[in-house]
C-alpha cells in the first residue's frame, strides 16, 4: 500500500508517497549507516536527477542499494 510520508528537507516540509516496503528499506539503510532517515532523504534529494520526483528517486536509491548488496 502506498502511503504519504512527510519530512523537513532544507527547512521546508515536503511529502512524498512510497510503498511501505520501500519506506522500510529506507529506514533500514539509514539505520545501517547510523544516520537519521531525514539525512538520507536529503542525500537522495540532492543527488536526484532534476527531472525525477523524490518518490521515484527514493525507490531508485533502494533498488540500487539492493542490487549492489546482491552482487557482493
Amino acid at each position: 500500500m502506498i502511503r504519504k510520508h512527510s519530512l523537513t528537507l532544507h527547512g521546508h516540509r515536503t511529502s512524498f508517497s512510497l510503498e511501505e516496503e520501500f519506506w522500510d528499506e529506507l529506514n533500514a539503510i539509514a539505520a545501517e549507516r547510523r544516520i537519521p532517515l531525514a539525512a538520507l532523504v536529503v542525500e537522495i534529494d540532492e543527488n536526484r536527477d532534476p527531472h525525477t520526483n523524490l518518490s521515484s528517486a527514493a525507490r531508485l536509491h533502494v533498488l540500487a542499494r539492493l542490487k549492489a548488496a546482491a552482487q557482493r
